[in-house]
């Protein structure tokens, strides 16, 4: 009978390449801290020279499994995976990415905490090895490359260093009856799953937190075409994700699209319109060269010369990405719903202490009425 495994790490698979081993290195790397794990490596159809790292991998590990993915798709690959999962904790690691040799133990010991958490994960830290993905990692160290996202940074929080995080996810650790009572990963979402996922857990109540020594290590795109398409899908699917979960969104989500919309409006719009836009696009620009130029102070020229070239792409693959996403899924409908119904519900809810407090007033009066009648009653006459 073979040992009872604590945790089980889901790693979906896909052309990796010879970056897999150094990515399962640092699985096999983790200190368990007497955990058990397994790990489920999903390939969906991979090429010759990754699947045969595959098998040098499972012969060299008897901790790996290996697993065929026909729909060579990430949250089909997660679903399988957790379907063959014996561990009481589940972990998302992908095989692009580096992890720091406590990301499970740390994952693990941080639910074991009972305050309703139900997913911990850690920071994202980009590390470009070439000309664009070097550009690309110097982008997601800025306040324009990181938006209004929280999985980039940690804070103090009773002794663990962690963030409350919205949907703005990467990986992570759940308790595997969490990830099937939610019923796995949508596989509607071949991009932005973890997001959708994390969407659920919120609406029902539970926490997610990225904790600061957890934090993860990728490999960003290499090439601005690659960066354009990989932006452009998430900005889609972020869109389905708000017109499925409209509380999900952050206002920063809805600035790339303002961005297309108003470069947009700078060249059709009728004056003073176009006027007003191309002062928009122009403040725009200003930003973008600022943050440029305050990024040369911690890197060379040559990388930072090019972040406006990757700032521009992110926020506008993203932006039309969005649209087209909104347009396709409804998605500015539900946002405009939910908007309405918070707005509703204030407006009742003021309307309800006005009304409460109208009646406390008018039931006071009421009384002092009752009291005074009382007191003329009863007073001697003569």
């Amino acid at each position: 009978m073979s040992a009872a495994i604590d945790i089980s790490v889901l790693v979906p698979v896909l052309n990796e390449g010879a970056q897999l081993r150094e990515s399962v290195a640092s699985m096999q790397a983790q200190e368990l801290r007497g955990l058990r794990m397994e790990l489920l490596l999903v390939d969906g159809g991979s090429d010759e020279e990754t699947k045969r790292i595959l098998a040098e991998l499972a012969e060299s590990d008897p901790r790996i499994r290996l697993l065929e993915n026909p729909a060579r798709t990430t949250p089909v690959a997660l679903n399988i995976a957790l379907g063959h999962a014996r561990g009481e904790y589940v972990a998302r690691m992908d095989a692009h990415s580096r992890f720091p040799s406590c990301y499970l133990a740390t994952g693990v010991e941080r639910l074991c905490r009972d305050d309703a958490v139900e997913q911990v994960t850690g920071p994202m830290r980009p590390e470009g090895t070439g000309r664009w993905s070097g550009r690309v990692s110097l982008a997601l160290e800025t306040r324009l490359g990181i938006g209004g996202s929280g999985r980039w940074q940690a804070t103090i929080c009773d002794g663990f260093a962690e963030t409350e995080l919205d949907t703005g996810v990467f990986a992570g650790v759940w308790r595997r009856r969490t990830v099937e009572r939610l019923g796995g990963w949508d596989c509607g979402f071949p991009v932005n799953q973890d997001s959708e996922l994390a969407a659920r857990i919120l609406e029902r109540g539970g926490r997610i937190v990225s904790v600061s020594s957890m934090v993860a290590t990728y490999l960003p795109r290499d090439g601005v075409g690659a960066l354009a398409r990989q932006y452009g899908r998430y900005g889609f699917y972020r869109a389905k994700t708000a017109s499925r979960h409209p509380g999900s969104l952050r206002a920063s989500h809805l600035l790339p699209p303002g961005l297309v919309l108003t470069a947009a409006a700078a060249v059709t719009a009728p004056n003073p319109l176009r006027a007003t836009a191309r002062a928009g696009v122009g403040l725009y620009a200003g930003a973008v060269v600022a943050e440029s130029v305050r990024a040369r102070r911690r890197a060379p020229l040559h990388v930072a010369a090019g972040l406006p070239a990757v700032l521009v792409t992110m926020h506008a693959t993203w932006g039309v990405g969005f649209l087209l996403g909104a347009a396709r899924f409804g998605g500015l409908r539900a946002i405009a719903r939910e908007q309405l119904d918070s707005r509703l519900v204030a407006i009742d809810g003021s309307a309800s202490s006005v009304l409460s407090a109208g009646n406390s007033t008018n039931g006071n009066h009421a009384r002092r009425l009752r009291a005074a009648t009382d007191e003329r009653r009863l007073r001697p006459k003569g």
